[in-house]
């Protein structure tokens, strides 16, 4: 009698242990990207990614607090002061879209929404319109004129339209901390 309950325990273990690793899917290969300095007036930014539509977005860095910006030809002051928010979007649909960095939204801690300053990302030549192929990453800088006391809180994202919002009205709320 004995001999048949070890017995029993022992298949109920073996079985307890491969219906286990049954449920575990197997890992996913990833790409090793090299890690990368931070720049000098940059804080890194680890966040969870945030989807709007059918576009992934990573946001990476933030710079605030800059009295000027230097592009290739002018120094630009702010009329505040310059944030800067590094961002990755990667496109997760079945098609490419038309990514627009200039929708994007910076919201502050007292709830003013502001705009990307057009001219700050022309001087420091980020791109503009672009299309955003399926599987494509892309890596930019966002500049927005924040007031001097403002804090800068949310990034309002907008990943373009899709066939289920051809128009992208509703944005993305992305935590800054």
């Amino acid at each position: 009698m004995r001999k048949c309950l070890a017995a029993a325990a022992s298949v109920l273990v073996l079985l307890a242990g491969c219906s286990a690793e049954q449920g575990q899917p197997p890992a996913k290969p990833v790409y090793d990207l090299p890690a990368r300095e931070v720049r000098p007036d940059e804080t890194a930014l680890h966040l969870p990614t945030a989807l709007n539509g059918e576009t992934e977005f990573s946001l990476i860095g933030l710079a605030a607090g800059l009295p000027s910006l230097t592009g290739s030809h002018t120094e630009f002051e702010a009329k505040g002061q310059f944030v800067r928010l590094r961002l990755v979007v990667t496109g997760k649909g079945v098609s490419g879209i038309l990514f627009d960095t200039r929708r994007q939204q910076l919201v502050t801690d007292s709830g003013a929404v502001i705009a990307v300053d057009n001219q700050a990302m022309t001087i420091k030549r980020q791109p503009d319109k672009f299309e955003l192929g399926r599987g494509v990453r892309v890596e930019f800088d966002l500049y927005f004129d924040l007031p001097k006391e403002a804090k800068p809180v949310v990034l309002r994202a907008f990943g373009g339209p899709t066939l289920t919002d051809m128009k992208n009205l509703s944005g993305t709320d992305i935590r800054l901390a």
